[in-house]
C-alpha cells in the first residue's frame, strides 16, 4: 500500500548521503539532498519520468548496513527530482518535531 502522509505531517531532514538507484533509464549514483518517512530528495542533473517507479539503496543510521526502499518518482526539478515512498520508514517518522540521527557521507571517515 503506497504511504500516503497526512499534509501536516511531511517532515524533511537535510542530508547528504550518496544513494543508488535504478529507474528505466537505468542504475545510478547520487546525493540524497534531503529525506523524510514518506519520501526524498534527490539532486542529479539525470533526466528521469515522473510516475515511473524507482528502487533505492543506501546507508541511514550506519554505514555498515544499508536499506532498500521502493518508490515512485513523484516530481522532478532543475537540480534533482523527488521520490514518494511505497511504504514510510518507520524510523524517520519524526516525533515530536525531533528527527532521529541518520547519517551523513560528511562523517565518514577519511583514513
Amino acid at each position: 500500500m503506497k504511504y500516503t502522509p497526512k499534509r501536516n505531517t511531511i517532515h524533511r531532514r537535510t542530508s547528504y548521503i550518496i544513494a543508488e538507484y535504478t529507474v528505466k533509464e537505468g542504475r545510478f549514483r547520487d546525493i540524497i539532498k534531503n529525506i523524510g518517512a514518506g519520501g526524498l530528495f534527490v539532486r542529479t542533473s539525470r533526466k528521469v519520468a515522473v510516475g515511473q517507479p524507482i528502487t533505492l539503496q543506501f546507508p541511514l543510521f550506519n554505514f555498515d548496513q544499508t536499506i532498500q526502499v521502493t518508490g515512485t518518482v513523484s516530481r522532478i526539478a532543475h537540480l534533482g527530482f523527488a521520490v514518494t515512498f511505497d511504504e514510510a520508514i518507520d524510523g524517520l517518522i519524526c516525533k515530536k518535531g525531533h528527527f532521529p540521527e541518520i547519517v551523513h557521507e560528511s562523517d565518514r571517515s577519511t583514513e
